[in-house]
């Protein structure tokens, strides 16, 4: 590796003070592009890939299915994900085979190329997402955000300054039932709510991951270039590919990993951005592996008017039913509201007081059925498409992106911290310790500044 990345003359103005973004907003990206091609309705759309595994694998299968979508270039550090991934849909045989890049840099040159997908590991999502719009290209970046809460927001101040399309692939927010049931929810279909709870149970007790010994990288692999900005350790399979999440090094457990989806729902349906307290207890009690991520995990997120709980056990047994496996509750007055993948159910209070409101809430119950197959990913991805054409907002921008890590990033803070945090939206209040904790050192020559 030879330069890192130098941080360009980013917006100043904290993000938190621009407001938020709702979700379909039809406000344009403050204009048309400032770099980069502008693209008609029917023009060819020229995507690269940095990061290759099996996220981007998904990704790609669905661009694919797009009108007008070609792969132009992959890039990845390890030749086995290259070749993995060269088998996928989207790569038509009838077109020149792609570039193939191990630096993201060498990708990024091309002027070529319209839009990437970032489907790194966490801990290299913020560098090529900036890079990329300091390049004039749109980014579909993969959940979550960011590693950290400071790379986060440097990734909403790029694209804004860029005109930059950022689509965050919480692909939630594109599913016809999670709307319908924030819809609802924001209707007061179910009453005034005052407590949601959002949880993952997985039962990998009691070996978890295992203990692999370091070892040798596999050929292939530039282990030093896949630890980029993070530390330098020895290789071990469990901090490559998908176990990556477990390592504080490189992402922040099953909160960031899953949590991200379901307190994306929390914030969309309560139409709030941040919390304003954090408290967290947990840790490693029962999982015999090399993970550093708790396996037991409670967060109390304290926001106006009500509050939320996230739980994690990954020691867990749980009924047959996979959809219990996780999900959100919204306890309303009226009624509480389920939502999953799967679907959503409604469960009336069977106050006599309030025979209206559970007519209502009964009523659409027996309308909603459970929908399974929901093309969700798919018109995520549509969604992103368009809006390169059309400038607008994508439905998961990366300002609510941004948010929507930023709360479990500070429940792992309150965790490590062993503390109940309080935040403005901006920084940590009155603890300096936590707030170094809102970025990370990142490894010479690497550099967001």
């Amino acid at each position: 590796m030879k330069e890192g990345m130098d941080r360009r003359d980013f917006i100043k103005t904290s993000i938190t003070a621009a407001g938020g973004v709702t979700a379909g907003r039809s406000t344009d990206v403050t204009g048309a592009p400032a770099i980069g091609n502008i693209l008609g309705a029917n023009d060819q759309i020229r995507i690269g890939v940095i990061g290759c595994g099996d996220q981007a694998n998904w990704d790609l299968t669905d661009f694919g299915r797009q009108p007008n979508v070609r792969v132009v270039a992959l890039c990845d550090v390890y030749e086995g994900s290259i070749e993995r991934i060269l088998k996928n849909s989207a790569i038509k045989p009838e077109h020149p085979k792609p570039a193939i890049h191990k630096d993201f840099r060498r990708l990024l040159d091309d002027r070529d190329i319209d839009a990437v997908i970032v489907a790194t590991p966490d801990h290299w999502h913020a560098m090529p997402t900036i890079m990329a719009c300091q390049a004039g290209k749109d980014v579909y970046v993969e959940k979550p955000l960011a590693l950290t809460i400071d790379e986060g927001r440097r990734m909403v101040e790029a694209a804004r300054k860029y005109k930059r399309v950022v689509q965050v692939g919480t692909q939630q927010r594109s599913a016809r039932h999670f709307k319908q049931a924030v819809d609802m929810i924001r209707e007061g279909k179910i009453g005034k709510i005052t407590r949601v709870h959002c949880w993952n149970y997985d039962d990998e007790y009691p070996n978890g991951i295992g203990n692999p010994p370091d070892e040798k990288p596999p050929a292939g692999l530039d282990w030093d270039f896949y630890l980029g900005p993070a530390p330098v350790v020895p290789f071990n399979r469990n901090r490559f590919l998908g176990n990556f999440r477990w390592f504080w090094d490189y992402s922040g457990g099953k909160i960031t990993d899953w949590g991200t989806h379901l307190i994306d729902i929390v914030h969309w349906a309560m139409n709030v951005d941040s919390p304003s307290a954090v408290s967290a207890s947990g840790g490693k009690y029962v999982l015999q592996d090399n993970r550093e991520t708790p396996d037991t995990l409670h967060v109390t997120f304290e926001y106006p008017g009500f509050i939320m709980t996230y739980e994690n056990r990954t020691a867990n047994s749980r009924p047959q039913d996979a959809r219990w496996g996780y999900g959100c509750l919204f306890y309303g007055t009226d009624a509480t509201l389920f939502v999953d993948r799967g679907g959503f159910e409604i469960f009336p209070e069977m106050d006599g007081r309030r025979r209206d409101a559970i007519f209502t809430a009964r009523t659409l119950a027996a309308k909603m059925s459970v929908q399974r197959g929901d093309p969700s990913h798919f018109d995520h991805v549509k969604n992103f498409v368009e809006c390169m054409k059309t400038r607008q907002m994508p439905v998961s921008d990366v300002e609510i992106g941004h948010r929507s890590t930023a709360a479990p990033h500070l429940g792992n803070i309150a965790l490590r911290t062993g503390r109940k945090i309080k935040w403005d939206g901006a920084q940590i209040v009155g603890d300096p310790e936590a707030n170094r904790m809102l970025s990370r050192p990142y490894r010479a020559p690497w550099k967001l500044e």
